[in-house]
């Protein structure tokens, strides 16, 4: 948000002077529009390096989910009772409380002010409206059925944002275990396992294999500190870089994460539960099959199945139905399959897909208490190793030392 100085006439025709904030100058004139008066000179305000924490502001604030779903909900019900378009953005303006997606509104108003529809003005922020979000708004615009889209969209955002948050719950115990053993390393292999050795050194013993890789190990560590954190951080850039930024690479990550024994079941059935949760909402909206595998194509998430939409969507250029290109895909279960043949035969290929997003939204569900259930015995496998390993390099010269003095 900015802040803006203006000069107006008001309903005597007297001069009025005074600041307004807003998040641009068209924002300002509106605002002081709305309280009655004639705007005469509107001109932000400098000064103080306002504008630069103000553009950082922006940067770090975050839009998260639950604040696009009270977007929608009010777009919805403002659209639904009728509201004017230009109305209907002045009022979310004005009522939007995250202050990144109020500036973000304001510049749609102004697109669509100067003759813009609904989808090329929202597609200038890819990074608050996705893809998807996108397309669905052109087609509610389209079939002037706009509050029923964003009635369906609420729901997806809400169910995914859902999904993720019961993933990250499930990951939020093997992490903090995770970091937990690591200090412990750490801190035995630094502090606790040096002042041992001396002992053992002093007495002359020789050493058995699980101490003497401690103490190569607290070598490097003390030694080589600097080049391993340095090594260390080079090697997570560019695993990073590769892949996280380049196709091949993030084609690959997702390949493997499909094929992990615990995690891949739940990033499978994850992909199941939005390909035909988003699949079912095109159709119900009047998307044709084609414009919907597009779709899909550039909202699923996962690089190895876009790979398989790009063939699939070959397949239906070539004339032939949804069911058989799946059927060639290594990625779709027979179920998935069978229930989209049978929707297509019968003319209810949305019914079907709900009834597909419904199942593996449940399956999701069991599938995450699962791999949270079975990561459990493998923290605790690992604990044990990792404390048997260094009770193995104490002990065992201890057991030693005792046999000498006596």
């Amino acid at each position: 948000m900015s802040t803006f100085t203006y000069t107006a006439i008001n309903e005597t025709g007297s001069v009025v002077k005074g600041e307004i904030e807003a998040s641009s100058q068209d924002s300002a004139v509106d605002k002081i529009a709305l309280k009655g008066l004639i705007p005469e000179k509107v001109k932000e305000k400098t000064g103080g390096g306002s504008g630069f924490f103000s553009s950082l502001e922006d940067r770090l604030t975050t839009i998260k989910a639950r604040d696009l779903v009270l977007f929608t909900k009010q777009f919805k019900t403002l659209i639904h009772a009728g509201v004017p378009m230009m109305d209907v953005l002045t009022t979310m303006e004005i009522q939007t409380e995250n202050k990144r997606l109020k500036k973000v509104v304001s510049q749609i108003r102004v697109d669509i002010r100067e003759g813009g529809n609904l989808f090329s003005s929202f597609a200038k922020h890819p990074d608050v409206f996705s893809q998807l979000y996108c397309n669905m708004l052109h087609a509610g615009e389209t079939s002037g059925a706009l509050p029923d889209v964003l009635e369906r969209l609420i729901y997806i955002i809400d169910h995914e944002d859902k999904l993720k948050s019961d993933i990250k719950s499930a990951m939020r115990y093997p992490m903090m275990v995770t970091s937990f053993l690591g200090v412990a390393f750490l801190v035995l292999l630094n502090f606790v396992i040096p002042k041992f050795v001396k002992v053992f050194e002093s007495a002359k013993l020789e050493l058995p294999l699980p101490t003497q890789i401690c103490i190569i190990m607290h070598k490097a560590m003390h030694d080589y500190w600097l080049i391993g954190i340095i090594a260390g951080g080079a090697i997570l850039a560019a695993v990073y870089y590769i892949f996280f930024k380049t196709p091949p690479g993030i084609l690959l990550r997702d390949q493997f994460l499909l094929k992990v024994p615990i995690v891949g079941p739940v990033v499978s059935k994850a992909a199941m539960s939005r390909f035909a949760s988003i699949f079912a909402i095109l159709q119900t909206s009047g998307i044709t099959v084609l414009e919907s595998i597009d779709v899909l194509t550039k909202t699923i998430n996962n690089a190895a199945i876009t790979k398989e939409f790009i063939k699939i969507k070959e397949m239906l250029t070539a004339g032939r139905g949804i069911s058989q290109p799946l059927k060639s895909s290594k990625y779709f279960p027979p179920m998935v399959i069978n229930m989209v043949a049978i929707g297509e035969e019968t003319g209810n290929l949305d019914d079907m897909l709900t009834e597909i997003s419904h199942h593996y939204d449940a399956e999701v569900e069991y599938s995450t208490k699962a791999m949270s259930e079975a990561i459990g015995p493998i923290l605790v496998v690992g604990l044990a190793a990792v404390v048997g390993f260094f009770a193995l390099a104490i002990f065992l010269p201890m057991w030693d030392l005792t046999k000498m003095v006596k």
